[in-house]
């Protein structure tokens, strides 16, 4: 049925006039002939003038009786202005290049219309392509070893479903050979504690490892012990001078994985050995045993806390890069922590496995493992500016060489350099209304969103607009609610296990 007419317009903005009794939204999917055209800004149109259109408004208003206008359905209507989206040519989408024909009629697209979509070698679910707010039975995939490598960005304001579609994805992936994941969780919402999550999943046990400073019958405790720091794993976590800094990495140089022991440990003539300062050692020694819950007692290295040990807990680091390495999901439980310890245990082990893939390319053994994913709340934190340069900063940059990426979630795009959001070769772009954050996520997007500010700006929750160099063109779609993925899933799984034992 069509739904509207095209009356003019130009490449990238197609005027279509809305047919009475039928209703256009922002976002809305048309098609005509080979071509689909997404709808990106609404007006009213009339063949009356200015004037004509006060006087009536003003009779109906002042209460006049015959205000009825003959042929209102003709005389007063809505103009949408739409862009074409994708060129459907020889069963292939391409993108558009032409105007579709004047006068020409379109029509709401139909799961029909997208049979050009299939699902890729190593697929990742995103959705269902999304039509406005109507939702069409049609799965969105994208490469996700290729993706995944590239970095993804979610960007969106509180409430629009960031949380939600990270938990989509992680759960689609956990049975996924292709992938392993490291997800750095400040807010213990992955897991699933009281609700539902990766631990409902039917593959939990042999696929995901979960890390917590209290975790729950069989989890992991998060314990780090003080030998598999480095000085490197300091940058942008803890402010050091020149002259500090040059005395962690000369007690690295003599004592290797003793070297925070020693300097805390260390008399002032010890490191007057070295040419330290006195001033310099006792500021470096106060830092430090605060920022990792130390003290000295009887000549010993004693921890205060729970995160940061001497003895135990030694293979920790080592542990969580083996399971990253053979394709699991291992979630770190960080909600407790301060943001400066989160981010130096998330930083630690981030940079043992880039370090690692860095050392199977150059032996030619890359391509026999797994793609691995970051995933980092609150971006700007480890990739802003202010972060200073950091492994999360050198994965961004290169990380996609070695097979290693990010899923960077944030509120604030705009606090990202361009130059790392440009690295993000995808992007599920959710609800924001703000627009300095839409024109920093228009402005780095893989296909041409300069018209899509309005529609950005509508997105309620669960809508999304995904932008990727692995999608043929933006596709809207619609996030799967995860209660509901998770109670599906569960039930199909009991209805094959009645089967087999029925």
């Amino acid at each position: 049925m069509t739904i509207g007419q095209i009356i003019g317009g130009e490449y990238g903005d197609v005027w279509i006039r809305q047919k009475s009794g039928e209703t256009i939204e922002i976002g809305d999917l048309l098609s005509i002939d080979d071509l689909i055209l997404q709808v990106h800004d609404l007006s009213y149109g009339s063949l009356m003038d200015n004037n004509d259109l006060a006087r009536m408004s003003g009779m109906q208003l002042e209460g006049y009786d015959e205000t009825s206008l003959m042929e209102e359905e003709i005389r007063n209507f809505i103009n949408a202005k739409a862009k074409p989206l994708v060129h459907i040519k020889d069963g292939d989408a391409k993108i558009p290049k032409i105007l579709p024909d004047f006068f020409g009629g379109l029509k709401r697209v139909t799961k029909e219309d997208f049979e050009f979509m299939e699902e890729p070698e190593n697929s990742l679910y995103l959705g269902k392509v999304r039509s406005g707010s109507y939702t069409l039975d049609v799965p969105v995939y994208i490469n996700g070893k290729e993706a995944l490598s590239h970095h993804l960005l979610i960007p969106a304001t509180t409430g629009r479903g960031k949380s939600n579609l990270v938990k989509v994805m992680l759960w689609n992936l956990i049975p996924k050979e292709y992938c392993g994941m490291l997800i750095i969780d400040p807010h213990d919402e992955y897991y699933g504690r009281n609700e539902y999550g990766a631990k409902d999943h039917p593959k939990f046990d042999k696929k995901v490892m979960y890390y917590s400073p209290n975790p729950p019958k069989g989890g992991y405790h998060l314990r780090l012990n003080i030998s598999g720091l480095k000085p490197w794993n300091l940058q942008g976590t803890i402010d050091l001078t020149d002259a500090q800094n040059q005395a962690v990495y000369m007690f690295y140089s003599h004592f290797r994985d003793d070297w925070l022991s020693e300097l805390l440990k260390a008399s002032n003539e010890e490191a007057s050995g070295y040419g330290i300062q006195e001033a310099t050692m006792n500021a470096l020694k106060r830092k430090l045993k605060l920022k990792f819950d130390l003290r000295v007692k009887n000549g010993k290295v004693v921890p205060k806390g729970k995160i940061f040990v001497t003895e135990g807990s030694e293979s920790l680091v080592n542990d969580i890069v083996k399971a990253v390495e053979d394709g699991k999901k291992v979630i770190l439980d960080t909600s407790s922590m301060p943001q400066d310890k989160e981010l130096l245990i998330a930083g630690i082990i981030t940079d043992k496995i880039f370090k690692k893939y860095k050392s199977y390319k150059e032996m030619g053994e890359l391509e026999d493992k797994p793609t691995v994913s970051v995933v980092i709340e609150e971006a700007p934190r480890v990739l802003g500016e202010r972060a200073g340069r950091n492994v999360f900063h050198q994965i961004a940059r290169e990380g996609r060489k070695f097979n290693v990426g990010l899923i960077a979630i944030t509120q604030l795009s705009s606090m990202i350099p361009r130059e790392i959001l440009a690295n993000m070769n995808t992007k599920i772009i959710l609800g924001n209304e703000m627009k300095s954050e839409r024109d920093a996520i228009i402005g780095s997007a893989a296909q041409d969103l300069s018209k899509d500010s309005k529609n950005i700006a509508s997105l309620d929750k669960g809508e999304a607009i995904v932008s990727s160099i692995f999608t043929k063109f933006a596709v809207p779609i619609q996030i799967d609610f995860f209660d509901d993925v998770v109670e599906k899933d569960t039930k199909e799984k009991k209805e094959k296990n009645l089967e087999f034992f029925g």
